[in-house]
């Protein structure tokens, strides 16, 4: 971390009573942030990893935010996310890894996914889309199926973003509010608000079962949306150590003359009209 970064931290009061980042301080920061990400991202591609990182937690604590930064700068080529919807008559009759599977990366890629396998762990129980045997079930494959991955040479991430009940409140009330982000707002986010306390037992279930030394769960304290993002893309850039891939020299050509070349009027094309 920059030295600025650490002194603004240094001098702001600890846990819930500390003040928003300054967001020239944020910004400073995030910049310096992401072009490390720039150099990951070039040493994943060099050196053929393959990544995969999850991001789990509840509704509203902040996991599209951090994905959003993370990726902004990237190549989606490299570095993509997955969001898989709600699974398909016949994907529900599939073993529940299958679909996931699917989306795993390939040597020199980095895979983000918003939500995953996880769903079986915590979401689906608690709103009663599983049965107790697939339930249970899940929580005895998942560290097995977690380790083969590893063994297979993908190096696995895991986050779980942690949000109190106070600021989850705030922001759904923030998307009821505002139309840019009322589709956030799901019937599901909705009947799990009224399910806290389940969500939290189960959070601890699959905690006791899945936070495995090969794959530990690392928890990200989201309350501060800025502070949130900048330490998970800090502890993301610990977790991979990588080098600095020269870039190769790049000589522009000279532009191809234009003698001959005629251009067609320009009434013969339709133009975006200029409101701006």
């Amino acid at each position: 971390m920059s030295v600025d970064f650490l002194e603004a931290l240094d001098s702001q009061a600890p846990d819930q009573d500390r003040p928003k980042l300054k967001r020239k301080v944020y910004e400073k920061e995030l910049n310096r942030l992401q072009e490390e990400l720039v150099r990951l991202q070039r040493w994943i591609k060099h050196q053929g990893l393959k990544v995969v990182v999850i991001f789990e937690g509840r509704d509203a604590a902040g996991k599209g935010g951090v994905i959003k930064r993370i990726t902004e700068r990237l190549n989606p080529r490299v570095v993509r996310v997955v969001a898989l919807g709600t699974p398909s008559d016949r994907e529900k009759t599939q073993w529940w890894f299958q679909r996931y599977v699917a989306e795993l990366p390939a040597a020199g890629e980095m895979v983000l996914f918003d939500r995953s396998w996880y769903n079986r762990g915590v979401v689906e129980p608690v709103m009663g889309f599983c049965t107790e045997e697939e339930y249970r079930e899940f929580l005895r494959s998942c560290p097995e199926f977690e380790r083969m991955l590893i063994r297979s040479g993908i190096i696995l991430i895991k986050y779980w973003f942690s949000v109190s009940d106070a600021e989850q409140e705030r922001r759904f009330q923030s998307r009821i509010h505002d139309p840019r982000k009322r589709w956030k707002l799901s019937p599901v986010d909705v009947e799990g608000r009224s399910r806290w306390v389940e969500f939290s037992k189960a959070k601890d279930i699959l905690f006791a079962h899945t936070d495995i030394k090969q794959a530990p769960w690392y928890v990200v304290n989201a309350d501060n949306k800025k502070r949130a993002r900048l330490n998970c893309i800090a502890h993301l850039l610990d977790q991979i150590p990588y080098e600095d891939v020269p870039w190769d020299d790049i000589e522009l050509p000279e532009r191809q003359s234009g003698v001959g070349y005629v251009r067609p009027p320009i009434t013969d094309q339709t133009f975006v009209s200029e409101r701006y």
